[in-house]
């Protein structure tokens, strides 16, 4: 295993896969590699959904994991590629595993006080009828359904009422996902914080919010600019952006997560900030929030890039 970052090393960019989410991965797989061609690093893009992504990965020094979902965020390729010992960006197997199933995550933080909607996860061997009685009696109407395990708005919704949820429950029986979570539905405009580290220890950049007439921050207004309105830095008040910050730089600590991470919030109409997820492997497009946030902090993309290869030479003995 190399021990150090040179540009004489093959820098495999891992992308694409099987995920519900493989459309995002692509567009982050192909400008990041871009951004470090473009630096002079010797780069392989990897599409892990192809049969000979393990052949390849072999293949490479260090690998740049820009995969998104169940099988990219979750600890697999991390563990697949600690048994390679081939280095990598981001977090760790134990860290992703955290962060990407949401009902541990969030009991990890409301253990340390930390502010996030009650929730509870959908046993899926009661009825529809049972189901609202509970969701009524835990968390009450309206909800917001979500996939225990994944990102990019896909497979969630608002319910409003029990009939609301009913329909929703007979769509998510035809989803792919596993496991979904029902929550507290806290309106308000989502925020999210990036947390990277280049100096040995995790800094927030600055605060990214959005503003839409969407019913909540959906997959067609983070894919579809004219559905919404960006703000980086935020234009909330300093006290709350302030807020955000340190409970995104203590978030990725309690996580265990490494080199970077997004925390995304909801911020409501009275200043309550509420704690939605981490995200271990943020989105790496030219135009994602993790990009705009840098590029706000005096970080353009390609230097971006640059430190997120870095941390995979950082990280302290095993990935867990």
């Amino acid at each position: 295993m190399v021990s150090d970052l040179s540009k004489s090393q093959l820098v495999g960019v891992l992308y694409g896969g099987d995920s519900p989410e493989r459309a995002g991965s692509l567009a982050s797989g192909k400008t990041a590699a871009d951004a470090l061609v473009s630096e002079g690093f010797n780069t392989l893009l990897i599409d892990t959904a192809e049969p000979q992504a393990i052949e390849s990965i072999q293949r490479i020094d260090v690998a740049l994991i820009a995969l998104h979902g169940p099988g990219g965020e979750d600890g697999k390729i991390q563990g697949l590629l600690e048994m390679l010992g081939v280095p990598y960006t981001g977090s760790g197997v134990l860290a992703s595993a955290v962060g990407m199933h949401k009902p541990t995550f969030k009991r990890l933080i409301s253990s340390h006080g930390l502010d996030t909607p009650k929730w509870i996860t959908l046993d899926p061997s009661l009825t529809s009828d049972e189901m609202s009685k509970v969701v009524e009696s835990h968390v009450g109407w309206p909800v917001f359904i979500k996939p225990s395990a994944g990102g990019g708005s896909l497979g969630a919704g608002i319910g409003r009422s029990p009939s609301d949820f009913a329909h929703m429950l007979a769509d998510l029986n035809r989803q792919d996902y596993l496991e979904y979570l029902v929550e507290e539905y806290v309106p308000g405009r989502p925020c999210s914080v990036g947390v990277i580290e280049t100096s040995g220890r995790p800094e927030a950049l600055p605060v990214h919010d959005v503003e839409t007439d969407r019913e909540f921050y959906d997959y067609a207004a983070k894919h579809d600019p004219s559905k919404r309105i960006e703000n980086c830095p935020s234009i909330l008040p300093k006290d709350v952006t302030e807020k955000l910050q340190e409970e995104a730089v203590r978030v990725h600590m309690l996580t265990g997560a490494h080199g970077v991470s997004r925390v995304d919030f909801i911020v409501d109409d009275n200043g309550r900030s509420v704690i939605l997820e981490i995200n271990t492997v943020p989105g790496l497009s030219d135009m994602g929030n993790l990009a705009t946030m840098a590029k706000a902090a005096g970080m353009p993309y390609p230097a971006l890039v640059t430190a997120v290869l870095k941390t995979a030479f950082t990280r302290s003995g095993h990935g867990w």
